[in-house]
């Protein structure tokens, strides 16, 4: 997936700008550290203006992208698509769960409503004759949203990912119009964050990295 140092270097590339530029990366370090997943209920209005969209959708361009197939895409669910969605959340529901109460059906409709900013994010995972196998389609697509996150986190906006079994269901692909071939993987809520709550821990380097050829003791942490 990584690019040749020919089309780096037309692209505007410079090697070594992190050494050359040392307060570049204390930038880039904090903008990561910044970014954390804000319950979508915890996201409200103000969200980001047309322009810090553009921004935000902008930013995913810059993933990772073998052979330049873009196998991603969003659809921007905009206010008056949000009670289409809630009826396919309700919909999904009760076919999972036909004795669904009137309560949970409704809890399953008010999670379209939360967050200004909604988003679904779809990928093609359907290598075809590209010979580039759904993996790394799904590696690119997860690069382009973490690349969204990014840029929403510094404009001052909170972020959540979510999923759920609704995302496979017949009604969603319908509503909207997913291809043979195409995966909705989460839709990505964006607003202001109401009731901050203190960032998790993040994992130690020595807990995900080791070095080929050597043993590692079994790590004892569970998941974070």
């Amino acid at each position: 997936m990584m690019s040749s140092p020919c089309c780096r270097a037309r692209s505007g590339y410079k090697p070594g700008i992190m050494e050359n530029h040392p307060e570049t990366a204390a930038l880039c370090l904090e903008l990561l550290e910044a970014r954390r997943t804000v319950l979508p209920k915890r996201l409200q209005d103000p969200g980001p203006s047309p322009a810090q969209t553009q921004l935000i959708l902008q930013a995913a361009a810059s993933a990772p992208d073998h052979d330049r197939l873009r196998p991603w895409r969003f659809v921007i669910v905009p206010p008056q698509q949000r009670q289409a969605l809630a009826d396919v959340f309700a919909a999904s529901l009760r076919q999972r769960d036909p004795q669904a109460t009137e309560h949970q059906m409704a809890q399953a409709r008010e999670k379209a409503f939360r967050a200004p900013c909604l988003l679904l994010a779809v990928a093609q995972t359907d290598a075809a004759d590209t010979g580039v196998d759904a993996a790394e389609r799904l590696v690119s697509a997860g690069c382009a949203i973490q690349n969204m996150l990014l840029m929403a986190t510094a404009l001052g906006l909170g972020s959540a990912l979510t999923s759920g079994k609704a995302l496979r269901s017949d009604e969603l692909r319908l509503l909207f119009d997913l291809q043979v071939g195409e995966q909705a993987l989460c839709f990505i809520s964006i607003g202001t964050v109401t009731g901050a709550r203190p960032a998790p821990p993040r994992p130690e380097v020595g807990d995900y990295v080791s070095t080929l050829g050597t043993r590692q003791p079994a790590s004892t942490s569970g998941p974070r």
